[in-house]
């Protein structure tokens, strides 16, 4: 090969998310950083401890340094912001390769109801993300998100109802996307069950998922383009835990265009 043509070659594959990567299918050997939304959180914590395992480079936004620090220590880097604040949310997606977020709704009303968490807070890390150029956005959202009658949205101020629309706004923002809709969260020990990715939004029994469980899917979606541009709901059954991502993103399919 020529070098004229192998240098192409090389800066071919540094433009397009996902070439010349470790081998794995994700993003770029270098750089590989991570912005984490809600990292404090109790998805949130085990997320950031499994991409510094896997070796990403981890920046968390955060309200009060400080105070995440006690949580997650020093191997991170920490920036202020809010995601009800917009121009907060410009200078820490600078440089990111991928954005995951695990925010949520701390009640019903108030300042962190779910209007202004799930819906206006994920468009407004969208909305940065996609000026930023970040190429991919992992969301967790939740399972029965277009049920408009289940009990979550009597009992948490329309809260699937909202994470809905801030899945859509992802979803127009043009950001490459991965939307996971977990079951009922738990603490249970991660790694010992069989994952079950599925499509549909159905009306099922009772879900689960370990949160750690979670934080494992989004790694994985960041290191197969199989995974982007899809919405999936999960949990967990008895069984030996999945080994090819690939395969199990690869039977998903696209959500159509917005």
């Amino acid at each position: 090969m020529s070098l004229t043509r192998r240098s192409a070659l090389i800066g071919a594959c540094v433009l397009a998310l996902g070439a010349c990567s470790t081998g794995t299918g994700g993003l770029s050997a270098a750089p590989k950083t991570v912005l984490v939304a809600g990292a404090t959180g109790r998805t949130g914590t085990p997320l950031v401890a499994q991409l510094l395992a896997e070796g990403y480079t981890v920046r968390v936004l955060v309200r009060d340094p400080a105070k995440a620090r006690a949580v997650l220590g020093e191997q991170v880097t920490y920036l202020t912001g809010d995601v009800t604040d917009p121009a907060t949310l410009a200078p820490a997606m600078q440089g990111a390769d991928a954005v995951i977020s695990t925010i949520g709704a701390k009640g019903a009303k108030g300042p962190g109801r779910p209007e202004v968490i799930d819906y206006m807070g994920v468009k407004n890390l969208a909305s940065a993300a996609s000026a930023a150029g970040v190429r991919h956005f992992v969301l967790v959202s939740s399972r029965a998100v277009t049920q408009e009658d289940h009990p979550l949205n009597r009992m948490f101020g329309d809260v699937l109802k909202w994470k809905l629309q801030g899945e859509n706004a992802l979803r127009a923002s043009g950001v490459p996307y991965t939307i996971i809709r977990p079951g009922g969260l738990t603490n249970a020990e991660p790694g010992k069950s069989a994952f079950v990715l599925e499509q549909g939004d159905k009306v099922t029994g009772q879900t689960t998922i370990a949160r750690a469980d979670v934080a494992t899917i989004c790694v994985q979606a960041l290191k197969y383009p199989e995974a982007r541009n899809r919405t999936f709901e999960t949990h967990t059954v008895p069984g030996s835990p999945s080994t090819d991502w690939r395969a199990k993103f690869a039977g998903l399919k696209a959500d159509p265009s917005p």
